[in-house]
């Protein structure tokens, strides 16, 4: 959504639509927990922005940790320090209420132990208010499918859920993503609590600042320890131009188990501007 890189969301979900809404969110929810902290390709809280329908749009990811953790977050993981990944995000407006997305490549192209590397792919589908800028008030809900090696995350297979809740007043706008990610074990017991929020001042139509956090609670059934959480607080800011948007920033961490320094850049545009959809027929 935005995001660090300038996002997506709202949602009006038809309502013939809506027990597939519930559905996906019963067989996320049963799943379970990330390994604690690993690295992510992308550091951007969701707001209600998403492509129009027919339009393609992308979005490339970079972020660097010039101070970060030492140690692996499990064994053979990337170390953060000095880790340079990110990813290409592509996005494809499906209705005015859905954005499918990928993720290709996830990538590192520099690590202390590994050099490059290939890290895996994720498939998302993000439910949205539409025309988020135009009510006081908007929301929506974004799956991630993920797909990785061994060297990224821990599980090959993981998954997100990222309710989207926000708010305009004035200049201001209030953001909210109360994030739950699992690994698929442990059922419910292993569903992680990793919130992301958001506070944006906006100077003008090409210029805002933001206040960004980013947190890692651990399980819902046992949080850990605040010395083993993850606490990052950002300020960001974004530029929208005519032929790219920019989202750049900087993260200080506030525990031990959180990164000292992370910056980010994301910069997107839309690929088309004439509405395609395939033509496909039943």
């Amino acid at each position: 959504m935005h995001p660090l890189l300038v996002g997506e969301l709202h949602l009006r979900f038809p309502r013939n639509r809506r027990p597939l809404l519930l559905a996906l969110l019963l067989v996320a929810s049963g799943i379970a927990p990330l390994a604690a902290f690993a690295q992510t390709d992308e550091i951007q809280v969701y707001d209600a922005v998403i492509a129009p329908p027919g339009v393609f749009n992308i979005m490339v990811h970079s972020n660097f940790t010039p101070e970060g953790r030492m140690s692996p977050a499990y064994p053979g993981a990337i170390i953060a320090n000095h880790s340079f990944n990110g990813t290409w995000e592509w996005a494809y407006g499906v209705r005015p209420w859905m954005e499918q997305g990928l993720y290709l490549p996830v990538y590192t192209p520099y690590s202390t132990q590994r050099g490059g590397s290939i890290d895996g792919f994720k498939i998302r589908e993000l439910f949205v208010r539409p025309n988020a800028e135009q009510h006081r008030v908007f929301w929506g809900t974004n799956f991630e499918f993920s797909f990785n090696y061994k060297y990224w995350e821990s599980r090959t297979f993981t998954a997100e859920v990222r309710p989207i809740i926000g708010a305009y007043a004035g200049k201001w706008e209030l953001i909210y993503n109360p994030v739950v990610d699992t690994d698929y074990t442990g059922g419910l017991n292993g569903l992680q609590f990793n919130p992301e929020s958001r506070v944006v001042y906006s100077f003008n139509e090409k210029w805002d600042a933001a206040a960004e956090e980013y947190d890692g609670f651990g399980p819902f059934n046992n949080f850990a320890s605040l010395h083993d959480q993850f606490h990052e607080v950002w300020g960001a800011f974004d530029h929208y131009g005519k032929i790219w948007d920019v989202e750049a920033g900087a993260g200080y961490g506030l525990t031990a188990s959180s990164d000292k320094w992370t910056l980010k850049l994301m910069i997107s545009r839309n690929i088309n501007r004439k509405p395609w959809r395939p033509n496909i027929r039943f």
